[in-house]
């Protein structure tokens, strides 16, 4: 099997049958993934320096939570108007603005004493996110022949593991070995790493003629392709109001200074789940989504249940990364099953109610925790969850159907 990138021709456009003939093209996907782990690590990085970063703003924690919320709030406003927007742009040249964005943001939100102006910063990071995340799936599929498009979105969304189980706990732990500022400096370093691997190993792609735009909303009416917007902007919700305030509530139990090795038991078993499911995927996308979900429910009720032994909590964690790792991949194919010739902008939608629901995860947590307490987070998850299942399992025609087409 091959896995070189395909050759530019003179132009520097290499059209899709081009691109596509062949097997994976390794350097470009891995590119691609390196991109979803700075977009992923930029989201969630808050999440593990939160107490130190609230208090540096001199805002409490639920207000620091914020910082997460905002950047989902730009990505969801402005996901699908950006989208369209840009339709016609080249591939490359987008993502390329789009990493040189989070650049500029993390740099900002890392020199930045002002509240607002962060939540400025992340807003703009949350905007560049919009755009990446419309991109990299279809850019994937786009790289790749069809019967391993599967395959290839499970390769790139690696990052979004990988981010989890390494980046969010070494920055945790260089946050509290240095300061939560030179863990979003590193990411700005990092943002530019991967500017030159894309200008180097990613091949340029069109983007759309006009002939053959479409309303994106439009998709909604595929069939299949609401009940895995639903499945999506519900199960992100719930994983999002635990996660937001993994570190508060770690300090509820008393393992606040146990955090990153949480999130890097969290992040590995993520790894683990993004592998079973790239493994399995073009036979058991049913399957493994009904699998996420109760796995991620088996982990809230230990958390609820049983969290006074430190050891389950761990468990916890295990069982939680496991059920979520290949979550982002699932339904990003799910949608783009269901989408079929509007997969495109199927995806855009997802994107959007993905960040409307970590928006939404973040506030509800912020409430929550204020109002109910840290102990009342995993109660949420396991109220949450309930609905995902009830759909996917509905949903056996169109959307998660027993066999991929």
């Amino acid at each position: 099997m091959s896995t070189r990138s395909p050759v530019h021709d003179p132009s520097g456009t290499l059209s899709d049958k081009r691109v596509r003939h062949g097997g994976l093209p390794l350097s470009a996907l891995l590119a691609l993934a390196t991109a979803v782990f700075v977009t992923s690590l930029t989201e969630t990085l808050p999440a593990g320096v939160l107490p130190a970063l609230g208090a540096d703003l001199g805002v409490g924690e639920s207000a620091a939570g914020q910082a997460v919320t905002v950047y989902a709030v730009g990505t969801a406003l402005t996901a699908i108007p950006l989208t369209a927007a840009t339709a016609a742009w080249r591939r490359k040249r987008l993502l390329l603005s789009a990493t040189g964005a989070f650049a500029v943001a993390n740099t900002v939100t890392a020199v930045s004493s002002s509240y607002p102006l962060t939540l400025a910063a992340r807003f703009l990071a949350g905007v560049a996110a919009g755009l990446a995340w419309a991109l990299l799936a279809g850019y994937a599929r786009r790289l790749t022949p069809v019967h391993l498009q599967g395959r290839a979105i499970a390769i790139v969304m690696t990052g979004i593991p990988v981010a989890l189980s390494l980046g969010v706990p070494a920055g945790t732990f260089l946050a509290g070995a240095t300061d939560w500022r030179v863990a979003f400096l590193a990411m700005t370093a990092l943002a530019l790493a991967v500017i030159g691997w894309t200008a180097a190993a990613v091949p340029d792609l069109p983007g759309q003629p006009p002939e053959r735009r479409e309303r994106i909303l439009g998709a909604l009416a595929v069939p299949g392709v609401v009940p895995v917007l639903f499945v999506t902007l519900v199960f992100v919700l719930a994983h999002t109001v635990l996660y937001a305030y993994v570190a508060s509530y770690l300090d509820h139990l008393g393992m606040g200074g146990s955090t990153d090795l949480v999130l890097l038991v969290f992040g590995v078993a993520s790894l683990a789940g993004i592998w079973v499911t790239g493994a399995l995927i073009h036979r058991r996308l049913r399957v493994l989504t009904v699998a996420g979900a109760v796995l991620v429910a088996a982990a809230a009720a230990v958390l609820g249940l049983l969290s006074d032994v430190p050891a389950l909590v761990y468990v916890a964690a295990a069982l939680w990364g496991l059920g979520w790792g290949g979550v982002p991949t699932l339904l990003q194919t799910a949608a783009g099953d269901a989408g079929g010739e509007r997969a495109d902008a199927a995806q855009a939608v997802l994107v959007t109610l993905w960040n409307a629901a970590m928006a939404g995860g973040g506030v509800l947590g912020g409430v929550l925790l204020d109002s109910a307490g840290a102990a009342s987070l995993p109660w949420s998850v396991l109220a949450l969850l309930a609905p995902v299942l009830a759909v996917v399992l509905g949903a056996r025609a169109h959307g998660f159907p027993a066999k991929r087409a």
